[in-house]
């Protein structure tokens, strides 16, 4: 990757990564949207039980797929594998409109969360190959406020178009910009050098030995400690966009208030990570990603104490812009550490027991709602898992890796 820069087919990587993101984004949050339409008319008898397990199936089937995608991704390259993914997440969110059970709506969810998994590690591991050198961080956390663009243009399609077009219409919206982008990434996304020029050595068992050379050549030690990481990255942001709002509303705040806490927060998810890409390009992906898991424990900690007036908002944004970013900044580690041959595998891994952690960060909310601690010992739970993240990334340690392999690797890492 040394001495490369966006030029040529490669200035259309960033661009055509981010868009991608962004509809893995407008896809996860649209269930969000629709939930309440369904459960208000009683679409297919669901209750809350039922949607429970909808939202669960697709969350399951994003941990298999990124735990899949990124070893596939390894194998037959990352432009086949990111295409796959758009199409076929797209195809199947748009199926959803036209779902005659909750039964064929659940195994929707799942099956698109299949794809939805892939896309992310997928579009890192293209993005940071084609990255203009130096710049790999930045361009990680550039690719991540897609997400939250994707997000939050599915809750104001979900205030124009639910009212008047129903919740159908959301699932159509939401795969129609793959009629565009598909054919694009076809014409337009290249394939990383790096895997072309490793792709001779890959053999019929290529997906089984990508997933062990994570594991060999020193590289467990980085691969354990990635995963802890990844786990109490994503239990924090999932845990806290779950559950702010109702923990903040045990403190005492007003639900209007404790709505606003959340919005604040996700505002300063994005501030974090257009600063965090700089700092890490700047001191390097390991002391970025270490302080700002510990710079979160120290600012959810803070949450603990009642503030009044607008001091609550600006502790609920300085903590958005570390715990969001904090997660967005392992991943920015990882692409240094591994080289091109199981970068994406190595992505794609720590993204699935990542998904562990989002599964888990809602029920480690909930107990201690339901146990009456949330106030304030559930910032000070959330404040640990930003501890043990913090640990998790310093025990990470890159090996050497051979010469052939050092400019795809980190310089910082």
């Amino acid at each position: 990757m040394a001495g490369r820069s966006f030029t040529g087919r490669s200035g259309w990587v960033l661009p055509l990564c981010w868009t991608a993101v962004l509809l893995d984004g407008f896809d996860l949050v649209v269930l969000g949207s629709v939930l309440p339409v369904l459960l208000e008319s009683q679409q297919w008898g669901l209750t809350a039980a039922s949607a429970s397990v909808v939202s669960t199936a697709g969350l399951v089937g994003m941990t298999i797929g990124a735990l899949a995608i990124g070893t596939v991704t390894d194998v037959i390259g990352r432009r086949k594998a990111l295409i796959f993914a758009v199409t076929s997440f797209s195809l199947l969110t748009a199926l959803c409109a036209v779902a005659p059970s909750v039964f064929v709506f659940g195994l929707l969810r799942f099956l698109a969360g299949l794809g939805l998994g892939g896309c992310l590690p997928t579009a890192i591991a293209l993005v940071t190959e084609h990255a203009r050198t130096g710049k790999s961080g930045s361009a990680t956390t550039t690719i991540m406020t897609g997400y939250h663009v994707g997000a939050v243009l599915t809750a104001l399609l979900g205030i124009a178009v639910l009212p008047s077009l129903g919740w159908r219409a959301m699932f159509v919206i939401g795969a129609a910009p793959a009629l565009v982008l598909v054919p694009l990434m076809l014409r337009h996304l290249p394939e990383s050098e790096s895997f072309q020029r490793a792709k001779p050595e890959r053999g019929i068992s290529g997906g089984a030995e990508a997933v062990a050379s994570l594991f060999r050549g020193g590289f467990a030690r980085a691969t354990i400690a990635f995963w802890v990481t990844s786990f109490m990255g994503l239990l924090l942001v999932y845990g806290l966009n779950t559950w702010l709002p109702q923990i903040m509303k045990s403190a005492g705040y007003p639900l209007g208030a404790a709505l606003g806490l959340l919005l604040t927060l996700n505002i300063g998810a994005v501030i974090g990570l257009l600063v965090a890409g700089a700092v890490a390009d700047r001191v390097g992906p390991r002391l970025s990603t270490i302080g700002w898991f510990a710079a979160s424990a120290v600012f959810l900690a803070a949450l603990s104490i009642k503030l009044p007036g607008i001091g609550v908002y600006v502790a609920v944004l300085i903590a958005g812009c570390f715990v969001f970013s904090s997660q967005v900044l392992v991943y920015a580690y990882i692409g240094r550490v591994y080289p091109a041959a199981n970068r994406a595998t190595g992505l794609g891994w720590s993204a699935g027991i990542g998904r562990i952690g989002a599964i888990c960060g809602p029920l480690l909310g909930g107990a201690m709602l339901t146990a009456g601690i949330a106030y304030p010992w559930g910032f000070y739970a959330f404040a640990a898992v930003g501890a043990l993240g913090a640990i998790g990334a310093a025990f990470v340690r890159r090996p050497e890796v051979p010469q052939a392999q050092e400019s795809t690797a980190s310089q910082h890492a």
